[in-house]
């Protein structure tokens, strides 16, 4: 009873120490007003967003000065409406231009497309009719057949669905004949990064290094854990030991990036077509005192020869749709992969 009660007072005792040692910690609350949330927004995103430095570099967006500007707009506007403040609300992230960081509203989201919509768009769905027909194959959201000349096409639009190993190796026993394969992920806005892992371990015989990540370790803008190694380890399941070619362009993004950075370091590939959209921070998420949702990339990725892919992935042949060939229905880049040897 005596050593009963000795528990219950230490425990006591540690709560009231941890009690005090909380209230002396400042913990600052802003308020729902048009400078509570600008202040707010600015603080989510200093503390813990990853790219400052590579944004400052390649753009020269200064984080403080950002936050003097927006803060003397914000106390001149007053009271903004919802659809006001979502407008400059996303205009102050907007300057880091990275399509991981968005404010969710109830009516409408703040984002910033410019990854993709400032370049070509390198893939037509009606052309790609063309190829996949009626009589395609598809299963968990991903299309396949083959084609007259025995190359096997793949289309993964997405990486949003689960990927049954099961239906992989199906997908596989029905492309065995094929002399090689085209993957296709062209508008691939990506989805689940252990998805796009699953795929890519079909095409590796060995445990394969295909980059790193980070991890963020305090609120200074360069506070960042070591980076840890990112590795693929070959399915169990049918793996694909003959050529492949993996078509992407600008709206390849998130973990479709991370499965081309996958595909680039495993034998028998080729990279065809554009730049990938990049995206390779892993997003995380918070709340301003309105109750929107804002998202950020926090944990940074790199390539294996320690390269930030945020600004995408480039091809190993570049190649864009011709609009000559897109007018008599041909796809440039699924021809330029069909001619590989």
């Amino acid at each position: 009873m005596i050593q009963i009660n000795r528990h219950i007072l230490l425990a006591l005792l540690l709560f009231c120490i941890a009690s005090c040692i909380t209230s002396c910690v400042d913990v600052e609350e802003y308020s729902n007003t048009t400078v509570g949330n600008t202040e707010a927004l600015w603080h989510i995103m200093d503390e813990h967003y990853c790219f400052f430095e590579e944004k400052k570099q390649q753009l020269g967006v200064d984080w403080d000065e950002v936050h003097a500007r927006y803060m003397q707009q914000a106390q001149a506007a007053g009271t903004l409406s919802p659809v006001q403040l979502l407008e400059f609300l996303g205009g102050m992230v907007a300057e880091l231009k990275d399509g991981h960081v968005n404010i969710s509203t109830s009516f409408d989201y703040a984002r910033n497309w410019s990854w993709k919509d400032d370049y070509l768009h390198n893939f037509d769905e009606d052309v790609q009719k063309n190829y996949l027909g009626t009589d395609y194959r598809i299963s968990c959201g991903i299309s396949y057949r083959i084609l007259d000349d025995n190359t096997g096409y793949i289309y993964v639009p997405t990486f949003e669905n689960t990927i049954g190993d099961g239906n992989i190796d199906e997908m596989f026993l029905y492309l065995a004949p094929c002399n090689k394969l085209i993957i296709d992920v062209r508008d691939n806005g990506g989805g689940l990064l252990t998805q796009a892992q699953k795929l890519a371990a079909r095409f590796c015989s060995e445990r394969t290094l295909v980059g790193y990540m980070c991890h963020k370790t305090g609120s200074g803008h360069s506070d960042f854990s070591p980076r840890e190694e990112q590795w693929i380890e070959p399915s169990a399941g049918l793996r694909w030991h003959k050529p492949v070619m993996v078509l992407t362009n600008r709206s390849v993004y998130s973990a479709a990036n991370e499965y081309v950075k996958y595909m680039k370091c495993m034998p028998y590939v080729t990279v065809i077509g554009d730049n990938t959209g990049g995206g390779s921070g892993m997003p995380y998420s918070s709340e301003l005192p309105n109750g929107w949702g804002v998202r950020y990339s926090a944990c940074p990725m790199y390539d294996a020869d320690g390269g930030s892919t945020e600004d995408g992935v480039a091809p190993d042949v570049k190649v864009d749709m011709e609009a000559a060939d897109v007018a008599k229905g041909v796809d440039t880049m699924i021809e330029y992969a069909r001619s590989m040897k």
